[in-house]
């Protein structure tokens, strides 16, 4: 080795060739029985929305739960549930979905679907629009009524009930892509991507219109295609999209 060439070790930024194909990054919040270097379009996708009885989980309460399944950019199916909340909907909720206490009077509580619903997301790659409110509200609510600790005790719960699990959400997306559009609300990107949405506000309607963006925003070569380097390019716009919401308020 002449005097000044680098010897190929780790302090050059140099690997040796032999290894190369062992050195993988670790991409934090994957679900374990998804395999990381799928193409994530081809994972069977659930796509969740919560209707509620106002924004703060631990304390208000879910009224309906939508849930569309897809995979390989098609639905396949689709869930709904109404459950009795055990308090009155404010005027104001049902004023935004339509949900009123009549409407589910005759309805089971969370407690008595709880079962349904978690069978549903087994073994498929949660997604939401906005995605920390319907998880925030999901996990709460099935902690509540002890469903989420029962499967914790007697086996792995579903990927999305999992905290460490990173749901996939659209809305990261749509802000980093369209970052000239007024708004990327769900019905903004309905309307921008050609994607129906009949029943704004409703779960069953407003998850299929979620996942039909996830498809749409799938064909932009930007997005990684991959299940790990979605989620990595995910978490990484995630934190320069919050870091931005904080500079600005702070102004």
């Amino acid at each position: 080795m002449k005097l000044g060439e680098p010897c190929g070790c780790f302090p050059t930024g140099r690997h040796y060739p032999g290894i190369a194909h062992l050195l993988r990054v670790r991409v934090g919040g994957l679900a374990s029985e998804l395999e990381p270097d799928a193409r994530w379009v081809d994972l069977p996708i659930a796509c969740i929305d919560t209707e509620t009885t106002g924004r703060e989980a631990g304390v208000d309460r879910i009224v309906e739960i939508g849930i569309v399944v897809g995979r390989g950019g098609e639905v396949l199916e689709r869930r709904s549930w109404l459950c009795h909340p055990g308090i009155p909907i404010p005027a104001s909720a049902s004023a935004v979905h339509g949900i009123t206490d009549e409407a589910v009077a005759d309805k089971p509580p969370l407690a008595e679907i709880a079962g349904e619903v978690m069978a549903f997301l087994e073994g498929r790659l949660p997604a939401a629009y906005n995605a920390p409110f319907d998880k925030g509200f999901l996990v709460a609510e099935l902690e509540r009524v002890g469903a989420l600790g029962a499967a914790v005790a007697e086996a792995t719960p579903p990927p999305a009930l999992r905290r460490e699990v990173e749901w996939l959400d659209p809305l990261v997306f749509a802000r980093e892509l369209y970052k000239a559009l007024e708004s990327r609300s769900l019905g903004a990107m309905c309307e921008q991507l050609g994607v129906t949405l009949e029943r704004a506000h409703r779960a069953t309607d407003d998850a299929e219109a979620a996942l039909r963006v996830l498809y749409a925003l799938a064909k932009d070569a930007r997005l990684p295609a991959s299940y790990a380097a979605l989620v990595q390019e995910q978490k990484r716009l995630g934190r320069q999209q919050d870091e931005a919401r904080r500079f600005w308020r702070n102004r």
